[in-house]
């Protein structure tokens, strides 16, 4: 049997011309958006590692939460003026904003006994997993 499509110039020719138009960075004066930071996973018996790259920001502007098995780090990124009296503006490539990454793992993160430290532009987290528990059977009566 034949698909029937229907066919409209006028809604083609908007969807094609803003098509990708919410994606892309939003450049303001010429700064875009930042760019998502990099994270490594790794999982071993007993925990979870993530590394993750969030240069130029202070440890005081991380966030960090876990949510039994989801995991979000959130982190502001500040951009200071260092132009001094007379000087002019070239070029700047540094930006400011805030960036969000969250994970959902495959088991449940013991958020007490988690552990984390920032040094040189990398935030290391070891996250333990929470025991399984066992499933338990129940009687009918």
């Amino acid at each position: 049997m034949a698909n029937i499509t229907r066919f409209s110039p006028i809604e083609d020719a908007f969807d094609e011309l803003f098509r990708g138009f919410f994606v892309r960075p939003i450049s303001f004066e010429g700064q875009t958006a930042p760019a998502q930071f990099r994270v490594d996973v790794t999982e071993s018996d007993k925990a979870y590692r993530m590394h993750a790259e969030i240069p130029g920001v202070k440890k005081e502007d991380i966030n960090i939460s876990i949510d039994g098995e989801h995991v979000a780090i959130s982190a502001e990124v500040k951009k200071e003026k260092d132009v001094k009296d007379g000087d002019r503006m070239l070029r700047a490539e540094r930006y400011y904003g805030k960036v969000h990454r969250a994970f959902t793992l495959g088991q449940a993160v013991d958020e007490t006994a988690a552990n984390a430290k920032y040094a040189d532009g990398v935030l290391e987290l070891t996250l333990p997993k929470k025991a399984a528990t066992s499933a338990r059977r129940i009687a009918i009566q």
